[in-house]
């Protein structure tokens, strides 16, 4: 049931249609004995998060709910209910692409908005309608910079996702990009003797992501700056959205050498579920001097001839619309929806709310971080500052551990955490595949939503 406060001048309204001087003479004809003279014992007010969790424990005290602690460019943040109402619209929902703007003013505007979000995000001064996802757009923005500096040669950071540089070698392999890795440093950190080494003439651009795979954060205003000493571009990939609510914008510096030239990635953190991988929302930023060589969509404002403030797709150079040689990319829509739903939640959330968020993060990952350093013999690696990720190598050789769970199992020990769901002695992702150097290690995440209770059984498991 919903409920609708009425203000104080609403209240006066009602008692003077029905002919009573206050509320106290309203309830006059109730005994006195029978009314209750002191507010009510309820607890303090609780946040629209703490009341679905307070309920959700008591709803599942027969069972353990699952927890995850598993990011990796796929986040797990709590949505605002009120964003699957709002996308529900009609108007939205089942919306065509507004290339009749007369007719498609709300959903212009609301692209328009998530233009405007994402560039004061990043410290940009324009940026894109969205593209299909972070790993795309990483793509795009690598054929972008071999546009605008007519260059092939990029050294991408060896910490930007693993799945990203697949993709970005799919799209390079046919057009003559060469694609030249740079090490990461003892601390998680790009290595910048390796980068400054690799770095010439021929370099189109460096490619970094911030916080990176390790969830270190990295230092994207000097790498600006050692890019362009050797005129090549600065491209900041983000996998985590969230972590812009906090960290200083990489195309934000007093000197503009040290700002990035394009901030390009993925906004699932802002209100999307993970979905099993999507749909997602991919976003791109650039300097408004590169503007006509962004990929996708652009929405601007402008006014209509009576005068009055209108939206409309100002940029659109993609294949369909022009010739396919002039184009700047052949991807056929956008994200309108995805972005409606983050355009939302940071509406939402607002600027302080967001960096609330981001604090809730960083603080709970530092105490499982604490805790694990504590109480296990995992070894936490890396020093450079991290934001909601980190990885953890155990010191048992690759196999050793799930050959020692199974050996309890066959013993008739329960799982540590109390059911097969929340079984999380070995939680994360592996890295053994992506970084075979790092042994038995795995990246965690932690975020607003995991419970200290549920990081604490976690550090349960891996303590066993």
């Amino acid at each position: 049931m919903r409920y609708i406060p009425n203000s104080q001048a609403d209240r006066q309204q009602m008692l003077a249609e029905i002919g009573a001087d206050s509320t106290e003479q309203l309830f006059a004809g109730i005994p006195e004995k029978l009314r209750l003279r002191r507010f009510l014992d309820l607890p303090k007010a609780l946040s629209e998060s703490e009341l679905l969790e307070y309920f959700r424990k008591r709803a599942s005290k027969n069972e353990i709910e699952p927890a995850a602690f598993i990011g990796a460019g796929i986040y797990r943040h709590y949505i605002p209910i009120v964003i699957d109402a709002l996308i529900s619209r009609s108007e939205f929902y089942t919306a065509y692409t507004p290339y009749q703007a007369e007719i498609a003013q709300g959903t212009l505007q609301a692209i328009f908005e998530f233009q405007t979000y994402i560039a004061q995000l990043t410290g940009m001064e324009v940026a894109n309608a969205s593209l299909y996802d972070g790993s795309t757009g990483l793509a795009e923005a690598i054929l972008m910079a071999q546009r605008v500096t007519r260059k092939n040669k990029f050294l991408v950071a060896r910490s930007v996702h693993p799945e990203y540089r697949a993709v970005v070698d799919t799209y390079a392999k046919n057009l003559g990009i060469q694609i030249e890795l740079i090490g990461y440093a003892p601390d998680g950190r790009l290595n910048l003797e390796q980068l400054a080494s690799k770095l010439d003439s021929n370099t189109a651009a460096v490619v970094v992501q911030s916080p990176n795979f390790f969830g270190t954060i990295e230092r994207t205003h000097d790498v600006a700056e050692m890019a362009h000493k050797h005129d090549a571009m600065s491209i900041t990939n983000v996998c985590e959205a969230i972590s812009l609510g906090i960290l200083k914008p990489a195309g934000e510096d007093q000197s503009e050498k040290r700002r990035a030239d394009i901030v390009v990635g993925e906004a699932q953190s802002f209100g999307i579920p993970p979905s099993f991988g999507g749909p997602h929302v991919g976003f791109l930023a650039t300097r408004e001097k590169y503007v006509r060589q962004m990929p996708g969509r652009l929405v601007g404002m402008g006014k209509d001839f009576s005068g009055r403030r209108g939206f409309v797709l100002t940029l659109s150079t993609r294949e369909q619309h022009i010739r396919r040689e002039k184009a700047t990319s052949n991807i056929c829509t956008n994200q309108s929806l995805c972005a409606l739903m983050a355009t939302i939640y940071l509406a939402v959330v607002g600027p302080k709310g967001l960096r609330e968020i981001c604090e809730h993060n960083v603080l709970k990952t530092d105490y499982a971080v604490t805790q694990i350093r504590e109480r296990t013999k995992f070894r936490v690696l890396f020093s450079a500052p991290r934001f909601n990720e980190f990885v953890i190598q155990n010191p048992l050789p690759l196999g050793e551990g799930r050959r020692a769970r199974e050996a309890r199992a066959r013993q008739g020990e329960a799982s540590t955490n109390g059911s097969p769901g929340e079984g999380l002695s070995s939680p994360g992702l592996p890295l053994w595949r992506f970084y075979p150097e790092l042994g038995n290690a795995r990246l965690l995440c932690v975020t607003e939503i995991n419970s200290r209770e549920q990081i604490d059984r976690m550090v349960q498991g891996l303590a066993s």
